[in-house]
């Protein structure tokens, strides 16, 4: 019999792949969603992508309740919690989504400590911001976010408490050996439907001209074949327990991912922001406009993510950033979101 691996928030755009991946090699996999009138997309976006999902099930479950975790855990011999809130536009209070993000990760890791493995997506934002940075940094797998940083946005606050306090139940409950955590830069790549995230939108609101210029910030890039790839290869690598995988690939400017869009569609290049604005003036901005506020503390800096180690780990590589936002541009125009 096949092994039943539980993938928590399988709607989401990273959760979509890793349970295809997860059922082209054989597995079986039950994945959470809060609403089960979702399922019926979710069940035909992995059908369509060449997913068997006679061997796919689905339990309801929300990371702001204890009920049902036990329940989804049960009897599965790995677990892959994905479910995280990641807005689109950040809240006022920089604590406003850590109850979900950390009280909810608890809760799934309580459910499934007994589980043979447990794989847990973080964020390159857990590891990569602190006070003084110099303008080029290489992000280890040693480095934790300073969380209490003022300028961090809610959402790094969240992903940066969650982790820490899943490791701290991890070691206190003697299963950390069991415990990774994959933790991707920002994921681009091909959606399997029209339920992008976040992380796309950016690749969709510069094709659609919705920033007339753009601040001077770097961000590492990976394509999210390459984030469920990991996934599913520290699921079956017992050598990465107790590890943090950094999940990226070359680092770009925003402008960078500008150029690379207009080099590709020159038909749109008059809607695509080729102005950079001064970082002294975005600062001035983020005083009224929270998206400009969340993007403050990555302004001239520029990260480069260590991963050769998971390379040699897993042997995951990691295909160039320009693949990973050309095949996410050619997947939303064919989903006509462009």
């Amino acid at each position: 019999m096949a092994e039943k691996i539980l993938v928590t928030g399988v709607s989401g755009f990273i959760a979509k792949h890793v349970a295809l991946l997860l059922l082209q090699r054989g597995y079986e996999v039950r994945g959470t969603i809060r609403a089960l009138n979702k399922a019926i997309q979710v069940k035909k976006s992995i059908e369509d992508a060449g997913g068997d999902v006679s061997r796919l099930s689905f339990v309801a479950a929300d990371l702001l309740s204890d009920e049902g975790w036990d329940e989804a855990a049960n009897g599965c011999a790995g677990v892959m919690h994905l479910a995280s809130p990641l807005p689109t536009s950040q809240p006022r209070d920089r604590h406003a989504l850590t109850p979900a993000a950390r009280d909810g990760a608890l809760r799934v890791i309580k459910a499934a400590h007994k589980a043979d493995r447990i794989i847990m997506t973080s964020s390159i934002a857990a590891m990569m911001y602190r006070p003084n940075r110099p303008a080029e940094i290489t992000v280890t797998e040693s480095d934790w976010t300073d969380i209490d940083w003022p300028p961090l946005s809610p959402y790094v606050v969240s992903k940066t408490a969650a982790e820490s306090d899943v490791w701290d139940m991890a070691v206190g409950g003697g299963f950390k050996h069991r415990l990774t955590t994959v933790n991707p830069s920002l994921v681009l790549g091909p959606p399997l439907d029209d339920d992008i995230g976040a992380s796309l939108d950016l690749v969709r609101l510069f094709l659609k001209g919705a920033y007339p210029a753009i601040p001077p910030a770097y961000f590492p890039i990976v394509d999210v074949r390459d984030v469920a790839a990991l996934h599913v290869r520290a699921l079956e690598t017992p050598e990465t327990g107790g590890r943090r995988l950094l999940a990226s690939a070359d680092t770009m400017s925003l402008k960078n991912v500008a150029d690379v869009l207009r080099d590709a569609y020159p038909e749109r290049a008059a809607k695509i922001p080729s102005r950079v604005l001064p970082a002294w003036l975005v600062r001035v901005l983020a005083l009224f406009d929270r998206s400009l506020a969340s993007v403050t503390p990555d302004l001239d800096v520029k990260p480069t993510a260590d991963t050769a180690y998971v390379t040699a780990l897993t042997g995951v590589t990691f295909r160039p950033a320009r693949e990973a936002i050309l095949d996410s541009t050619s997947a939303l125009m064919r989903l006509k979101m462009i």
